[in-house]
């Protein structure tokens, strides 16, 4: 057997040793890494009002990002705002109940606990077009944004997405022409 046994042994040591050194050249992604680093999951996000005034909606806006796309929801004179984003079947209408369809393999139900109404009852935002609160028109994850109302001081958002993604929610100081103000940024991404 000396030399013929050796050779298919020798063979396959040599295929072994090219293919580790090729797979040390090719840049590691294992098949668990995240899309774009995002670690951010899809249960509920929340956060209790504070002590203060929670200030009042101004504005709803939305953008793109390369790997999410954001909701903001704008607050005037906010020192402490609360909310509550959370997958959920269907959102119902602030006060009745009433279903809040919305376009998309998925329902975000976005809480604001800030109302849409200053102390006399004067709306401080009010979407032109309830069922479409802002326009998502190239959106790759946001389908759909429907107002659910604002009642006993909070603001509902119905937030149709492509699917059940990664979400993340936090709060940021100030928000356009408001520096006492505050945004809610919602953001889901675009793949798992």
């Amino acid at each position: 057997m000396g030399r013929s046994g050796t050779r298919p042994r020798t063979l396959v040591v040599v295929v072994l040793a090219a293919v580790a050194l090729l797979a040390g050249a090719l840049p590691a992604q294992a098949a668990g890494d995240p899309y774009c680093g995002i670690r951010w999951g899809s249960l509920p996000e929340s956060r209790p009002a504070g002590a203060f005034p929670p200030g009042t909606v101004s504005d709803v806006r939305t953008g793109q990002h390369p790997c999410f796309d954001r909701l903001v929801v704008d607050l005037a004179a906010a020192d402490a705002t609360g909310y509550d984003v959370r997958y959920v079947d269907q959102v119902g209408a602030q006060g009745s109940g009433t279903p809040v369809p919305v376009a998309g393999g998925a329902v975000l139900q976005l809480l604001v606990r800030a109302p849409a109404y200053d102390e006399s009852r004067g709306a401080t935002y009010l979407p032109e077009d309830p069922a479409r609160v802002v326009d998502v028109t190239g959106a790759r994850t946001l389908r759909q944004v429907a107002w659910a109302g604002s009642f006993e001081g909070q603001t509902s958002m119905a937030v149709g997405t492509r699917a059940r993604l990664p979400v993340r929610v936090f709060v940021l100081d100030g928000a356009p022409g408001r520096p006492d103000g505050a945004r809610v940024v919602v953001d889901v991404a675009h793949h798992w």
